[in-house]
C-alpha cells in the first residue's frame, strides 16, 4: 500500500505538468502568474523548434506556433540590454521576446533595474486598437533564461540604448 502511494504522489504532479514540456524539450524560461497560470518558452533539445506555452496547471489555453517546426524560430523576436556598475551606474537588465497572434502582440518581459533593485517579469498583450493587459509574474517562480536566446535562431533587435 505504502509504494503504491508514493508512487501516486510522484505521478500526479508529473500528470499535471507533463503537457508543458515534452521529453524532447526543455525549458528557456518559465513563470506562475499571481492567478495561478503559467507561461512556459519551450524549445526541442535538438532546436527543430521553439514554443510559447499558456495555462492553468492541468490545461494549456495557448500554444504559438501552433506547428512544431525550424519556421517556428523566425516568429519569434529578442532584444535585450544589460548595464552594470550598480545604483551608481543605474545598472539593468532588461529582457524582452516579442510574437504577434491573431492581431494581438505578445511581449514576454523579465527586467532588473538595480536603483531599486526591482525585478519583474510577465507578459503584455496590446490588442489592434492598442490597448494593453498586462499578466503580471511571479518573480520567484521563474525558471531559465531568456538570455539563452543569444545563440539560437529567433530574431535579434537590438534596443539602441
Amino acid at each position: 500500500m505504502k509504494k503504491i502511494v508514493f508512487i501516486l504522489a510522484f505521478l500526479i504532479p508529473l500528470t499535471f505538468w507533463a503537457q508543458y514540456l515534452l521529453p524532447n524539450e526543455e525549458v528557456i524560461y518559465s513563470f506562475e502568474t499571481k492567478n495561478g497560470k503559467k507561461m512556459s518558452l519551450v524549445k526541442d533539445k535538438t532546436n527543430k523548434y521553439i514554443q510559447y506555452r499558456f495555462g492553468t496547471k492541468t490545461k494549456i489555453e495557448m500554444e504559438f506556433p501552433a506547428k512544431k517546426t525550424k519556421e517556428s524560430w523566425k516568429q519569434f523576436t529578442y532584444n535585450s540590454y544589460h548595464r552594470g556598475g550598480g545604483k551608481q551606474n543605474a545598472g539593468m537588465d532588461l529582457n524582452y521576446l516579442f510574437f504577434k497572434n491573431n492581431n494581438y502582440k505578445y511581449l514576454i518581459f523579465k527586467t532588473y533595474h538595480a536603483e531599486d533593485e526591482s525585478f519583474s517579469t510577465g507578459i503584455t498583450i496590446t490588442d489592434i486598437k492598442g490597448k494593453e493587459t498586462e499578466i503580471t509574474g511571479l518573480y520567484k517562480t521563474h525558471k531559465g533564461c531568456m538570455c539563452y536566446l543569444d545563440d539560437t535562431e529567433v530574431k535579434k533587435e537590438d534596443f539602441g540604448l
